[in-house]
């Protein structure tokens, strides 16, 4: 269940992300309103990973999978650049999750 928590934790993550861009500086306030309701749903789900995932890894994961999620977004939404050494660090991002995944967690 932990898991399921961190996952939706970073889906939240990354609205409210989404809604920061939109709100445009936190002026249309809709957007605002509703990207404050995403962080805070965000990190509840985080708290609750938290009780069975160390938080360290829970952290990195959450994070890191966020910028991969947030820069595909930006580059396919808003148009962002996407140059080879962003590729290349979003890569070591990825990498670094995934061998936290797999070792991160002492049993």
């Amino acid at each position: 269940m932990s898991w399921l928590y961190l996952a939706l934790a970073i889906l939240f993550e990354v609205c409210g992300t989404l809604l920061m861009k939109l709100s445009k500086g936190l002026s249309n306030i809709p957007y605002a309103v509703i990207m404050f309701i995403c962080y805070v749903i965000s990190l509840s789900m985080l708290s609750l990973a938290l009780k069975k995932i160390e938080i360290g890894v829970a952290y990195a994961i959450w994070s890191g999978m966020g910028i991969v999620i947030i820069v595909t977004f930006g580059v396919i939404f808003f148009k962002e650049a996407l140059s080879i050494q962003k590729v290349i660090f979003i890569g070591l991002i990825v990498i670094g999750a995934i061998g936290l995944n797999l070792f991160g967690e002492t049993h």
